[in-house]
């Protein structure tokens, strides 16, 4: 479609509605229509950008990374600053020794507890993810059963691991 020039008149200008082409002042109409008199806007051949998806693999270390830092406790970290691990003085001999656990505040932790934590937890979905890949049909019967070992056995111990925080955290819990 050709530019309209700026030298045709409008047949009805009265009833336009842009208040810019009714105005009488010659300076805006200097400013308005000089400078692009002789300026030309550049033929500009931008090719856009191509995204590519990521692999499943990468989508799936990204969901994985983000569960860890989530049930780690990051953000509770990030606000509270709590210390990396704790200290207790032994009674007995008055030395101080150091302590992974904040015990007997449930809703308190230490970053290392956190991050142990979160690390069991992953660990539990490592191996939920192994169980499944042990179900399929096309690997070898071998790989098979590597998978499902080390699937059930990632279960366990991030089961029995959990556990056994949740007995340090909470001494009296199911007794």
């Amino acid at each position: 479609m050709a530019p309209k020039s700026d030298t045709q008149a409008p047949a009805a200008s009265h009833g336009h509605s842009d208040p810019a082409s009714s105005s009488i002042d010659p300076i805006f109409h200097v400013l308005r229509v000089l400078p692009y008199s002789f300026l030309r806007p550049p033929r500009l051949r931008l090719k856009l950008p191509t995204l590519t998806l990521p692999s499943p693999m990468t989508v799936f270390a990204l969901v994985l990374l983000t569960y860890f830092m989530v049930v780690s406790g990051i953000v509770y970290d990030i606000i509270v600053e709590p210390p990396g691990i704790g200290s207790i003085q032994d009674r007995a001999t008055g030395s101080v020794r150091p302590v992974v656990f904040l015990q007997g505040r449930v809703n308190g932790q230490y970053i290392i507890e956190g991050l142990s934590s979160g690390f069991m937890f992953v660990l539990g979905g490592v191996g939920i993810v192994l169980m499944d890949l042990a179900l399929d049909r096309n690997r070898a019967k071998s790989v098979k059963v590597s998978y499902a070992t080390a699937g059930i056995s990632s279960v366990v111990i991030a089961y029995v691991m959990s556990m056994l925080f949740i007995r340090i955290k909470i001494p009296a819990y199911l007794s």
